[in-house]
């Protein structure tokens, strides 16, 4: 099964303070769209990201580029703007999550929730019980107490399968707050699934100081570090960092001999805990015999990925007397950076010598340090 995820960001809402709409104001280091985005897009599951966004804002810088995501224009209430994103999604897909831009703080662990019941049923939601006593009210007084038995808090993402969704889309008013609303309209079955109170919707100022505060509070990092060594023998190139470099000698290994990019691929499964590549891709198993070392990196991503974490950054020294690495760093940042899914820029490749000293010294080979931070999303 495959699951498009829609970021709903057509809204207009400046209650929250300030001359732009809520979702495209600063959270921490980033818009507030950006982190929901974000985290969908570093879920395994997810294949196919849609951005719906307002037609006044499709010409602008306020909406973020990356993570990559497939834009849609939104119309004049929310269930026409969801509307536009559902015809965007590609044919493939089964499955669908929508989802606030104003919420920036769903968890992996809740999409996994709605993916896991959408198994069993055509559609389902977050929801939080209500455990407080509600009244009803007018001018200023209590004027009666609501049964609050049956009652809950909707949250999104709400999940649903594409099909349904969509016929019920096109059959719908318009006028729904939500889509399990439009669902419901068009009686299809929507499971209620466990929401997050730490999943909030930013509506006003404050909102914003308790999602920082939240984030602070369940941030989650990782540093691993990887080293590796590869011996130099016959041969007129090496691979470092995905690029190959012209030289009187090759390293020497089991598959290409990258040391850098095995060195960084050993730091994200030791931030996870789950081993080094030989765990993972055995030397005495013959398939691996001259494999391109980025198939090694791309899982250790994927590992990362699937519990959770997305990639902070990653340093990388790579020790060798020759061949000179200053006029290959770039390439090899954006090589790098693009089989990891990060931006070159979180990316750094540098060398240095060990002044004469030791194998490397005596240039038997090359050796390559690496440090790797992950967050969890």
């Amino acid at each position: 099964m495959k699951t498009a995820a829609i970021i709903v960001a057509a809204g207009r809402g400046t209650r929250a303070y300030g001359d732009i709409p809520k979702q495209w104001q600063m959270l921490d280091d980033r818009p507030v769209a950006s982190h929901a985005m974000m985290r969908f897009a570093a879920h395994p599951a997810i294949s196919q990201l849609v951005l719906v966004l307002h037609r006044d804002d499709l010409d602008t810088a306020l909406w973020p580029r990356e993570p990559a995501a497939t834009v849609a224009i939104g119309g004049d209430t929310r269930a026409a703007s969801v509307l536009a994103g559902l015809q965007v999604v590609d044919a493939s897909i089964d499955h669908v999550l929508i989802h606030d831009a104003a919420r920036p703080l769903v968890s992996i662990a809740m999409i996994d929730r709605i993916l896991e019941a959408l198994e069993d049923h055509t559609g389902a939601a977050p929801a939080i019980g209500v455990t407080d006593t509600l009244w009803h009210g007018a001018k200023g007084a209590v004027q009666g107490v609501q049964d609050r038995e049956g009652l809950y808090r909707a949250q999104t993402p709400q999940g649903f399968q594409l099909a349904p969704l969509l016929a019920a889309h096109a059959a719908s008013t318009g006028q729904e707050t939500d889509d399990v609303a439009v669902a419901r309209a068009a009686g299809l079955d929507v499971a209620i699934v466990a929401g997050d109170e730490d999943n909030i919707k930013i509506t006003t100022s404050a909102d914003f100081a308790r999602a920082a505060k939240l984030m602070r509070q369940t941030m989650d990092i990782r540093c691993g570090n990887g080293y590796d060594v590869h011996r130099f023998g016959p041969g007129d190139h090496v691979w470092l960092c995905g690029v190959q470099i012209p030289h009187t000698r090759s390293l020497q290994g089991h598959s290409d001999a990258d040391v850098g990019m095995h060195a960084v691929t050993d730091a994200i499964y030791g931030a996870v805990g789950k081993g080094d590549i030989g765990q993972h891709f055995p030397p005495t198993d013959p398939q691996w015999k001259g494999a391109e070392s980025h198939i090694f990196l791309t899982h250790a991503v994927a590992l990362a990925q699937s519990e959770g974490f997305s990639i902070g950054n990653v340093d990388c020294t790579l020790v060798c007397e020759h061949p000179k690495i200053g006029p290959h760093q770039d390439a090899m940042k954006a090589v790098m950076g693009a089989y990891m899914g990060v931006d070159s820029d979180r990316v750094s490749v540098k060398a240095t010598t060990s002044e004469r000293l030791g194998f490397t010294g005596r240039e038997e080979g090359i050796a390559a340090i690496a440090t790797v931070t992950l967050i969890k999303t």
